[in-house]
């Protein structure tokens, strides 16, 4: 009844919502003319709030349409690459000459869409060839294309760099950091000619149980039957997915918010006194993050359970128990591809040493082939976005790629 009960409010309060932006939308065209009646300016921040206060299930664009190459003013088409029913290869294709380094980005898929990584992308992009891995809601995914586990979401990684072709690189943010040491083991094991050249893991739960975080302690609070029961459920009828079991976004948007609500509530403050005062500039930014937060997309129930209880309950992979398709994993399998791993130094959600636990597992990596950097002053989305991402941290994976090119 979970998904039921939410997909009821939302219906509810859809007309209102739609009533809101339209009332709003005529407030807002007096008061861009010559009359500015009083009152009238707080009350079209009202309306405008309100029209905002509702989640979309269905990703934003990219609104990637050109990049400086060098002096030049570069476009970017968006292309398929590959596609399954539930993901894309999604290629940020430059009409350049010139070969760059063949990048996969792993998005995390934890209740947000990849364009959360649109800044990543846009960093990136000037310098390498960005493919991304575009994860589709699983609402959206019939039943017919059947269940989507841990070992899916492997195999789409292995995959998609067979696709990209030999000499690629993967670079991973959060969650996903566990999926590509498993994805580039599993390859070295089998001596895939399209292994990648080197391995950036960003913020990513390699080991939770070094210095374990709230999100940490949460995930092994309770028994996997716990989630089992509370945080699953069915997917309405209307949907093409209908009858999917999934850990819903809006459940996880939900936990989100809650680890940090006091901040949430004042930038929705903020944010209602710039549109009364006509600070578009200042209210544009804010909008700009929430459009995206407030997009949220299903998980699949095998996949969300699964990572759970293997990376945060279980530790199977550190405790060298993890397996892919039935077969041990084996890291120290891993001998051409470089590794480095980035840490923030005020990550709340991956805490220092978590991801820095890949180096103890790559054994048969030599020296020179392991990087490590921790970022002072920075938290968990500083890693891959903003100035200190931009400036201090990106050089340096550009020059582990350039190294291993």
């Amino acid at each position: 009844m979970l998904y039921q009960a939410y997909q009821a409010q939302s219906d509810f309060m859809d007309p209102l919502r739609k009533f809101a932006a339209m009332a709003a939308g005529d407030i807002g065209a007096k008061l861009n003319g010559s009359m500015r009646p009083s009152g009238m300016s707080n009350l079209n921040a009202a309306y405008e709030m309100i029209a905002r206060a509702g989640l979309t299930h269905t990703r934003p664009e990219y609104g990637i349409n050109s990049v400086m190459v060098g002096n030049e003013d570069v476009a970017v088409t968006e292309e398929e690459t590959l596609v399954t029913p539930f993901a894309t290869l999604r290629h940020f294709k430059k009409d350049i000459d010139q070969q760059q380094p063949r990048v996969l980005l792993i998005a995390p898929l934890s209740g947000h869409f990849a364009t959360l990584l649109r800044a990543t992308v846009r960093t990136m992009l000037p310098e390498h060839d960005v493919y991304i891995t575009d994860w589709h809601n699983a609402r959206d995914v019939p039943l017919s294309d059947g269940p989507f586990s841990f070992d899916s979401y492997t195999a789409h990684l292995i995959q998609f760099v067979e696709k990209i072709g030999p000499g690629a690189h993967m670079v991973a943010v959060c969650q996903p950091c566990v999926s590509a040491l498993v994805a580039a083991s599993v390859m070295a094991m089998g001596d895939n000619p399209a292994q990648p050249r080197s391995m950036t893991l960003m913020a990513g739960p390699i080991d939770t149980r070094v210095n374990p975080t709230k999100v940490n302690e949460l995930a092994k609070g309770k028994p996997i039957e716990w989630f089992e029961k509370k945080l699953i459920a069915k997917v309405p009828s209307r949907y093409a997915g209908g009858g999917r079991r999934v850990y819903p976004g809006f459940v996880q948007l939900s936990a989100f918010m809650a680890m940090n609500m006091d901040r949430h509530v004042k930038a929705h403050r903020e944010l209602y006194e710039n549109i009364a005062k006509g600070e578009t500039e200042k209210a544009a930014t804010t909008k700009a993050f929430y459009d995206e937060y407030f997009a949220v997309l299903d998980l699949a129930e095998e996949f969300y359970i699964e990572t759970v209880k293997q990376v945060f309950q279980d530790h199977t992979l550190p405790l060298g128990e993890m397996t892919y398709e039935g077969v041990k994993v084996e890291p120290a399998a891993i001998k051409r591809t470089m590794l480095f791993t980035v840490e923030g130094e005020r990550d709340d959600i991956c805490a220092v040493g978590q991801t820095l636990a890949a180096h103890d597992l790559c054994t048969s990596l030599r020296p020179y082939r392991k990087k490590h950097h921790m970022q002072a002053g920075v938290g968990h989305y500083g890693v891959f976005s903003g100035r200190t991402w931009q400036n201090q941290i990106y050089p340096m994976v550009k020059n582990v790629i350039l190294q291993s090119d």
